[in-house]
């Protein structure tokens, strides 16, 4: 699980503890896994490792660790994530876009990586994989070019990864989240940019929604996937946004 210090990576992570799973908790801030560790029933089973997914090395620890301590993976959470400051394209710096594409769309390819060697070699074999993708991997919002450019590589990479996984009992998928209450997304409640220009306040989705889709496609067998799924706040603008 990555970005499980905080938002809807802490809130999965204790959903996935409540169902029974053992959790490596993943996140660059050692005090927040710490604190995500202290909110669980059943803390015995999650352990806290400092990481940070868009270094190579780091993620290369971070697996070793985990198959170290647990044995095997049956389920990778992509999904740490961030967005750039909200403005026009040609007022982007190339560090402010670098950066989204590091966290975004970097990290997931390393962790996928390191994921599907282990969940091929290991015995039995196979696993599931899940990205945490987003409404603007098909309709973005305006001034979000490096954010939804990185979650429309995403979905590219679920379905190469979904792919080259048949052979080896290795399921991914994707599921895209329409305001849920983070800090992340808090800003919409207030009120967001819309396509028109205007500023609109818009509903917000409650983290337990989430938390019991991601429960449910971690818990599918093998044989059984969905590739893609969407929840979100029923009254948001995303179909028909623009």
């Amino acid at each position: 699980m990555t970005g499980a210090g905080s938002g809807i990576g802490r809130a999965v992570s204790l959903g996935l503890l409540a169902d029974g799973y053992a959790v490596a908790l993943a996140g660059r801030r050692k005090e927040a896994l710490d604190e995500t560790v202290r909110l669980a029933k059943t803390p015995e089973r999650a352990l806290a490792l400092a990481a940070d997914v868009t270094d190579p090395e780091s993620v290369a620890q971070l697996f070793t660790k985990t198959q170290s301590a647990f044995g095997r993976l049956d389920v990778l959470f992509n999904n740490a994530g961030m967005s750039a400051p909200g403005l026009a394209i040609d007022a982007l710096s190339v560090d402010q876009w670098r950066a989204v594409v590091d966290v975004n769309l970097t990290a997931v390819f390393l962790c996928t990586k390191h994921a599907f060697r282990q969940m091929k070699e290991q015995q039995p074999r196979g696993g599931r994989i899940i990205n945490n993708g987003s409404l603007a991997a098909h309709v973005p919002r305006p001034h979000s070019a490096p954010y939804a450019a990185t979650k429309h590589a995403v979905t590219g990479l679920t379905k190469a990864t979904a792919l080259d996984g048949r052979a080896w009992d290795i399921c991914c998928s994707q599921i895209d989240i329409g305001n849920a209450k983070t800090s992340m997304a808090a800003k919409h409640a207030v009120g967001a940019l819309q396509p028109n220009g205007e500023i609109a306040v818009e509903p917000m989705l409650d983290l337990e929604h989430v938390v019991r889709a991601v429960v449910y496609m971690a818990g599918l067998p093998l044989d059984a996937n969905v590739p893609f799924l969407t929840v979100m706040a029923t009254k948001m603008p995303y179909v028909g946004r623009g």
